[in-house]
């Protein structure tokens, strides 16, 4: 069925969970996982500064970000070494997150995305989050969408 699942993250708790099963279905599937988190000038501004407290003040926005996503992906490399499930990783500066994911997903020959149904954006339960929406109405490939 799957042998590629892509996995995006933005770090939130809701991602994570997506992680979690997207992971365990891999290994179910018998199928390997990249994850990718996109960055965006956006996403400077939804970072909880508390994250970093040893970040030094002379560090910049590339830096900072580079972190960021570093973070995000060391837990998905986390949960997939936990399920034995292979998982590559990877981070992505791009002004359209959904764009990115799907671009991803097409170089990396993924034949699955498995997304949290919003992100940092998306407060709401009822309505998907914004990136979601555009990764299902663009996506050439299947997209399972966790909430």
């Amino acid at each position: 069925m799957y042998k590629h699942i892509l996995i995006p993250t933005d770090g939130s708790e809701l991602s994570m969970k997506a992680v979690e099963h997207g992971v365990l279905l891999a290994r179910a599937l018998k199928a390997r996982v990249t994850s990718i988190t996109v960055i965006s000038l956006s996403t400077l501004y939804e970072i909880e500064p508390a994250s970093f407290p040893e970040l030094p003040e002379e560090w910049g926005y590339k830096k900072l970000m580079e972190r960021f996503a570093n973070k995000c992906l060391d837990q998905v490399k986390t949960a997939a070494l936990a399920q034995d499930v292979s998982c590559d990783v990877m981070y992505v500066e791009h002004e359209r997150p959904y764009q990115a994911i799907i671009d991803a997903a097409n170089n990396q020959h993924c034949d699955l995305i498995v997304m949290a149904s919003h992100g940092r954006h998306g407060i709401s339960a009822i309505v998907l989050g914004s990136v979601t929406v555009k990764v299902l109405t663009h996506s050439t490939i299947p997209v399972l969408v966790y909430r």
